[in-house]
């Protein structure tokens, strides 16, 4: 393994780079997103929403304060902005809270979607790289052939000229697949908080409704 790897030169560098970087954020993200999938979404909004019909906000507010993740953040977001509301009118409870539950899942997402640009990045430049490593030496193994006529040399030297390719192409791979997984797991998690945050803000809106004189 090391000698095909200095076999492929200079431009191998910018690829063990590459797919050191895209290991660690692989195993980065990976771990996130199983600490994320061992909370029990349901069972905190199936609780939530107990504590909203005995009208027992601090307690909902505590249930999600001590509930990891991004779709109990967002929810405290909005009963946060609930218990400051002075007049909890459905209309001013939708632009309100809801605005406040929106702009924090934003803030939710990027946190989850964190340093997947990386894994995005290397599965574009490392076949790029790859190439290049090629390209150089396919160069330099013309040069040679203008020098010699021996085929067995010209042979090697495009041998190991295609090695950066090969090289660039599996971490390109090894990126862009995890990427597209871990993308969609965040699709997932942004979908949970659209119906959770939407749920509550639905039945405050109807409370509020309900107690209008």
């Amino acid at each position: 393994m090391l000698e095909t790897i200095i076999k492929g030169q200079l431009m191998m560098i910018p690829l063990i780079i590459c797919s050191v970087l895209s290991l660690a954020v692989f195993l980065d993200r990976l771990w996130a997103f199983y600490l994320n999938s061992r909370i029990d979404t349901r069972a905190l909004r199936a609780q939530l929403m107990r504590h909203l019909k005995h009208g027992e906000i601090k307690e909902a507010a505590l249930l999600c304060a001590n509930t990891p993740g991004p779709v109990s953040a967002v929810l405290l977001a909005g009963l946060q902005s609930y218990a400051k509301l002075e007049k909890k009118t459905p209309e001013n409870l939708r632009l309100t809270v809801g605005e406040a539950m929106e702009d924090y899942a934003m803030h939710s997402m990027s946190a989850v979607e964190k340093r997947l640009w990386i894994l995005s990045t290397v599965g574009n430049a490392a076949p790029l790289f790859g190439m290049t490593g090629t390209v150089l030496g396919m160069i330099k193994s013309f040069d040679k052939l203008a020098q010699s006529a021996d085929a067995a040399t010209i042979g090697i030297g495009i041998s190991e000229a295609l090695i950066t390719t090969a090289a660039g192409l599996l971490i390109a791979l090894g990126a862009v697949i995890p990427f597209s997984f871990f993308t969609s797991m965040a699709e997932n998690i942004e979908l949970e908080v659209d119906e959770a945050s939407s749920e509550m803000l639905e039945f405050l809106a109807g409370t509020a409704e309900q107690q209008k004189p």
